[in-house]
């Protein structure tokens, strides 16, 4: 019986504010594409995400946990689903998806669930108010529809309010204002509009004390790059009269006067709108029918960020005894920094008492502002103990509350988090002997990921992302290793470029145990790389110090984060090979790195041809390999590198042989297949290759007369479209052949007999464990003694996996 389980996942986070969300009990989730995905922040092993939830049809925009066992998740598509966890254990199979339905007729922008009561908002204008019906699935039911009148809600937010039973729903939205909305008689009516920022109100949470007689808080924060608070209070009369008896005659009215002068002031910095005192009273029914009043006032302006404010989130009370001192805000910006506000209780000698002054407590992120779009949203995590906030290329970055000073200040330090892909991942391959996996995207981007053992001597890796060797301006196609320190890849350009590995690298790949690489006798490596700006080329850097001096290269402890990944970890681009007309769309490498070959788009038969180069000089070997009559969609090289195999959109494959001379010459074609041939693979013995097309069949193929013919000896039927295949070869000498198709299932065949032609379907993988969308590339981990198989396989929607194949 074949058992099958994920070793890695990489994938990033959409870019949307309200994404990613954290629990209780240190989980966090967020949309990846079209998935959920979850990762456990309180694992001591660091490992990243550990399953994600296919079920949506669009990119999941928003996630909140509404419990620990309960997940929402929206997506652009206007759904709603609602995950549930069984059996409190937090494992892939129990992860269940409970209920779901359509609550939008266009993308959710945002959500937020508070005692059996959901809001959601969307693009259409539109808050809806739902009602838990059942708490064991999740049903919820439409109770309210709030129109907005042409105006888009960004977030919303509900609580209740203090000593009460009634529930406030804070909305912000592009209108530039915060409304405030009070449930009455079982809806909710508007009850304030609260006016001051400048543009769009982005983020919004409120936080409550617990104990007797303290404050509600709502924070806003807005695209104007500010920050304000609001502060909710019972409100009576007698007690108004009492703090206002300097001056009685100070109303509203006169607070409303003074606010409108102040818009004849010009363009002064604070002027206009930034200053607001004018008191709202809320009216609210209590639960004895009675009514209470609360006030809301403008409590204090946070100025800080230099750039709008993408997420507001209030620090999880570790102690309710203790309010005061919890009072933490987290914000994060697009000017790439993630801010921890928290009041500084001031006393006023001149009167005697106390006020507080919000000040900037801990500051993370980059300098500079803006690089790479900013952080585009934060949350809290373990309780308030980690902060963690995303960046627009999708990936985390966490930092952890290590301790306290002497002086009662909290220290902070980056952790690892984790890292993906932002767009389809087009290619992957093994380095020679396995020591990596290699992967290229059309998020422009090509990136190393490699296992890291443990120190507690634990024999299970952790895999992590080591470097992002190169970052380029044109969306990145494919990609061969030659040998663990030098790779070849093709962009949608004409140039199929070809990287060394720095010397950085290399300390990296030694000091974090992930391979003991051979000593070699050679000139030395440049220490790093860097991009000169508007270039494409990575240029040798002789100085790592030039790079940075964040990074301790010399005695590397730990994998590099995020930061460190976008702008240090790039290799030196060593050589440039030209050929092709249009843009490269495969490549391939011999078995002994020799020679690679490569293929560009093509609707002529002059240009479809496959063109051969060696490794050394980057000459062309031979003469363009013609006979397709559109793009060559995939090329293989046979293992003893006698054959050339070529398949194309034009429904054949050819077969081209190497001559004694040089060059390959033409020795078989077919055209058997009713549609594209997407991938072709070799045995590893050689006898046998297999290709995979779009009218759902595998063929395998065997030669006869010498080679000079190929006829198919074997048919396998998929339900949908094949898109990739790959061999590999078991200890016990069982051939297996792994299957992709574009809905993103993966099956695997065994031969287990001298037979080609008996091939048997093994298993189906759980589609949980898989793709949800177009299968790319497989590839098995070469083998290795005592190892178990590896799959390593990605797909269009963005996420890179490694499935352990028992």
């Amino acid at each position: 019986m074949v058992q099958v389980s994920t070793a890695y996942i990489s994938a990033s986070v959409n870019r949307y504010s309200q994404a990613g969300s954290s629990s209780a009990s240190s989980l966090t989730a967020f949309g990846s594409s079209k998935y959920v995905a979850l990762w456990n922040t309180a694992d001591a092993t660091g490992r990243g995400v550990y399953q994600t939830l296919p079920g949506h049809e669009g990119l999941v925009t928003c996630t909140y946990f509404a419990r620990d066992d309960l997940l929402l998740s929206g997506d652009d598509r206007g759904f709603m689903r609602c995950w549930q966890l069984k059996d409190n254990e937090a494992r892939l199979e129990h992860w269940k998806a409970a209920y779901s339905f359509r609550a939008h007729d266009k993308g959710l922008s945002c959500l937020h669930h508070h005692d059996r009561t959901l809001a959601t908002g969307s693009s259409d204008g539109s808050v809806k108010i739902w009602t838990l019906v059942d708490s064991s699935t999740g049903e919820f039911k439409e109770a309210q529809t709030i129109d907005l009148r042409g105006k888009y809600p960004l977030s919303v937010r509900l609580t209740t309010l203090l000593n009460s039973q009634a529930a406030v729903l804070a909305i912000g939205g592009t209108d530039k204002n915060v409304q405030v909305w009070t449930r009455s008689d079982d809806s909710f009516v508007r009850s304030a509009i609260l006016s001051g920022h400048e543009d769009w109100v982005r983020g919004l949470d409120f936080h409550s004390y617990e104990s007797e007689g303290q404050s509600l808080i709502l924070a806003s924060g807005s695209q104007d790059s500010t920050i304000r608070l609001w502060k909710f209070e019972m409100y009576s009369r007698n007690t108004s009269r009492a703090t206002d008896s300097a001056d009685a005659s100070l109303s509203d009215d006169l607070l409303d006067a003074f606010e409108s002068s102040l818009g004849t002031l010009g363009d002064a910095e604070e002027g206009g709108r930034q200053i607001s005192m004018k008191r709202h009273i809320l009216t609210v029914k209590s639960s004895e029918g009675s009514t209470q009043q609360f006030s809301i006032t403008f409590d204090a302006l946070l100025v800080g960020h230099e750039a709008g404010i993408t997420s507001l989130a209030w620090r999880p009370t570790i102690n309710s005894n203790s309010n005061e001192d919890n009072l933490t805000l987290l914000s994060t910006s697009t000017d790439s920094s993630l801010i921890l506000w928290s009041p500084s209780t001031i006393i006023s000698t001149a009167q005697g008492d106390s006020t507080a002054i919000w000040i900037n407590r801990q500051r993370f992120g980059d300098v500079g502002g803006q690089r790479l779009g900013g952080f585009v949203g934060g949350l809290w995590s373990r309780g308030g103990a980690e902060a963690l906030a995303w960046g627009w290329s999708g990936g985390w970055r966490r930092w952890r509350c290590a301790a306290e000073s002497s002086n009662d200040e909290e220290v902070w330090a980056e952790v690892g988090a984790v890292t993906g892909h932002n767009g389809p991942v087009r290619g992957i391959a093994w380095s020679p002997s396995g020591e990596y996996l290699i992967s290229t995207s059309l998020d422009q981007t090509t990136r190393i990921h490699g296992p890291v053992p443990l120190e507690d001597g634990d024999t299970t890796p952790v895999w992590h992302e080591l470097a992002r060797p190169q970052v380029h301006g044109y969306d990145l196609i494919d990609v061969v290793p030659l040998d663990p320190f030098r790779f070849v890849s093709i962009a949608d350009e004409k140039v199929v470029r070809v990287f060394e590995a720095p010397q950085t690298f290399v300390d990296a790949l030694v000091g974090l145990k992930v391979a003991n690489l051979p000593s070699e006798d050679e000139t030395e490596r440049p220490a790093a790389a860097s991009v000169p700006p508007l270039g494409l080329s990575n240029k040798a850097v002789k100085d790592a110090s030039i790079v940075s001096t964040a990074y301790d290269w010399n005695a590397v402890h730990r994998r590099p984060f995020e930061a460190e990944l976008s702008s240090m970890t790039l290799w030196p681009e060593i050589e440039k090979v030209f050929g092709h007309g249009y843009e490269s769309i495969s490549l391939a490498a011999s078995t002994n790195k020799k020679l690679i070959a490569t293929a560009c788009k093509s609707t002529t038969a002059e240009h479809a041809v496959v063109r051969v180069f060696d490794t050394q000089q980057w000459q062309p070997v031979g003469q363009p390999l013609g006979g397709h009559s559109l793009t060559v969609t995939r090329i293989a090289f046979s293992p003893d590198d006698r054959y050339i195999l070529t398949v194309s959109r034009d429904r054949s494959w050819r077969l081209f042989e190497a001559q004694p001379d040089s060059g390959f010459a033409p020795v078989a074609a077919d055209k058997s297949h009713g549609r594209i041939i997407w991938d072709c693979a070799w045995a590893h013995e050689g006898d046998v290759f297999a290709t995979a097309s779009r009218d759902k069949t595998v063929r395998i193929w065997h030669p006869e007369d010498e080679g000079r013919k190929w006829s198919s000896v074997a048919t396998l039927k998929t339900k949908e479209a094949a898109t990739a295949v790959a061999f590999t070869l078991e200890e016990n000498r069982k051939r297996r052949l792994a299957v992709g198709t574009e809905t993103g299932e993966i099956t695997i065949y065994k031969n287990a007999t001298t037979s080609v032609s008996d091939w048997q379907l093994e298993c189906t993988i759980d589609r949980r464990l898989t793709h949800i969308d177009h299968i790319y590339r497989l590839a098995w981990r070469p083998v290795m003694e005592g190892m178990q198989s590896q799959l390593a396989c990605c797909s269009e929607d963005g996420t890179l996996k490694i499935l352990v194949v028992r």
